[in-house]
C-alpha cells in the first residue's frame, strides 16, 4: 500500500533495518502498514531516539506487542479506521 506521508508534521523517519526484519519475523507487516502514517512515523521515531540499545529493544516490543494486540497505540486506546 503506497501511504502518504505529505500531511506530517514531524519529519518523516526512513525505516531502519532491524524494525524491518522485527515486523517480518512476526508477521506483522500488514499490521504496521494498516496503522495511521503518523502512527507508523511515531514509533520509528520513539524507538530510534532511544540512547540505550536496552530502550529501543523495549520499545521495538511494545510496538510489536501494540501490533498484534490491536486498538492500542502508545498504550493508549486506539479504535483503528
Amino acid at each position: 500500500m503506497q501511504r502518504d506521508f505529505s500531511n506530517l508534521r514531524r519529519p518523516l523517519q526512513p525505516m531502519p533495518g532491524y524494525i524491518a526484519e522485527a515486523l517480518q519475523r512476526e508477521g506483522l507487516i500488514e499490521q504496521y502498514e494498516a496503522r495511521p502514517a503518523y502512527q507508523q512515523n511515531d514509533y520509528l521515531s520513539w524507538i530510534t531516539r532511544a540512547v540505550r540499545e536496552e530502550t529501543r529493544e523495549k520499545r521495538l516490543r511494545q510496538m510489536l506487542e501494540e501490533l498484534k494486540k490491536g486498538g492500542v497505540y502508545m498504550r493508549m486506546a486506539w479504535k483503528g479506521q
